[in-house]
């Protein structure tokens, strides 16, 4: 399949900076946290329930969005996860004056995050074969609106006002769903698929490729979404930076996980996506195990997250490149609704966990070697799993 290459750079453009603002709005609530939960009197475990809960239907919503841009195109899905984001954001700006109404209108947030699984066949629709890893990966990139979260968030607060930032970002989705309908195209290739959404999942679910790659992108970009939500949290706890200089840092952090993920993609089309995938779960596994040992300040443990952010963008490239080798076109919506979930959940629990453990321990040592064991379970199951493939 040969697309325009006008065309498919257009709309990787247009998906990719959609993607990006409704990652910024999936993660409002998170660069805030320590203001809410200054002001509602929250427990460490309380504080990492609101910053979990969007993560929660961001992943499983997927799902069913991936299934239904299979059969009503990127450019409407997109549009349709911008103007339907609208209403959380604004409840959650507005009415969330309350741990439970911050519960509630930040699970309703998580729609934003539900995007990632239109964006993904949307673009591989646009590219050949051996440039989807690229292509996936620059898309990918728009993860960065977690970053844009965590350094602007905060200061657009602080500037205008709590209620005022989210209706400006209100505004901004309302801009961009209008932009996707009137310049964005689907692919001309792309046929819509007419098949009821249940058997296309149960379909997806049976083969075999899509619960390997769920459970290698749970760990991956689990770990990212973890991180880049309850990074200002932990840095302000385990370090006490301001949450100002909190959100800096972990902008940062997505920042070289943003950039991590498109050079993933492309040295997955060079060297194979396995060897990629098992690049990232091994770095991840030592970086887990040198954060164990609660290395100082800014030089060292600087490094060491700047590090731990690279190897989750290479992997969270690499999944996808897999994805786009191992299953047919006509099935990556579905599939990726349901990898895109197991990414979603994977970085669900490590936030509530971290917060029960700092609320046990007094310090975050014991969640440290917990990732650093999955992360090296994950590379020897990549190892043991794709070895065949990865000879190809």
């Amino acid at each position: 399949m040969a697309q325009s290459r006008g065309g498919a750079g257009i709309n990787l453009a247009l998906a990719t900076a959609a993607f990006t603002l409704t990652f910024w709005a999936w993660n409002l609530v998170g660069p805030l946290a320590t203001t809410y939960s200054d002001d509602l009197g929250l427990s460490p475990t309380q504080t990492s329930l609101i910053i979990a809960f969007p993560v929660l239907v961001g992943s499983v919503g997927r799902i069913p969005v991936g299934a239904l841009t299979d059969r009503y195109g990127g450019r409407v899905m997109m549009a349709a996860i911008c103007f339907v984001s609208i209403v959380p954001v604004l409840l959650v700006g507005l009415f969330g004056g309350s741990f439970t109404l911050l519960l509630v209108w930040g699970f309703l947030l998580g729609i934003a995050g539900t995007s990632f699984a239109v964006g993904i066949p949307f673009v591989n629709a646009w590219h050949a074969p051996h440039r989807r890893g690229l292509a996936t990966g620059v898309f990918g990139a728009g993860m960065g609106g977690t970053a844009l979260s965590a350094f602007f968030t905060p200061a657009l607060v602080a500037a205008v006002g709590l209620a005022e930032a989210h209706v400006l970002m209100a505004v901004a989705l309302a801009a961009m769903g209008v932009i996707m309908l009137v310049f964005s195209r689907d692919a001309p290739d792309w046929r819509p698929s007419t098949d009821p959404v249940l058997p296309r999942m149960t379909d997806a679910l049976r083969l075999k490729a899509t619960w390997q790659t769920m459970v290698l992108y749970a760990v991956a970009f689990g770990g990212f979404v973890a991180f880049s939500t309850y990074l200002p949290t932990l840095l302000q706890a385990a370090y006490g930076f301001a949450q100002t200089e909190a959100g800096l840092r972990t902008a940062g952090f997505s920042i070289v996980a943003v950039v991590a993920r498109p050079i993933g993609g492309l040295l997955s089309d060079r060297i194979g996506p396995v060897r990629v995938c098992l690049a990232s779960f091994a770095i991840t596994a030592a970086m887990a195990i040198a954060l164990a040992f609660d290395p100082p300040a800014e030089i060292r443990a600087g490094v060491v997250f700047v590090l731990m952010a690279f190897a989750l963008g290479l992997g969270t490239g690499g999944v996808f490149a897999l994805v786009a080798k191992l299953v047919d076109p006509s099935r990556v919506g579905a599939v990726t609704g349901l990898v895109g979930a197991a990414g979603g959940l994977g970085g669900y629990f490590p936030p509530l966990l971290m917060g029960v453990v700092l609320q046990a321990t007094g310090t975050y040592t014991t969640g440290f070697v917990l990732l650093a064991i999955v992360a090296a379970v994950t590379a020897l199951y990549t190892v043991r799993a794709f070895t065949e493939f990865g000879r190809r």
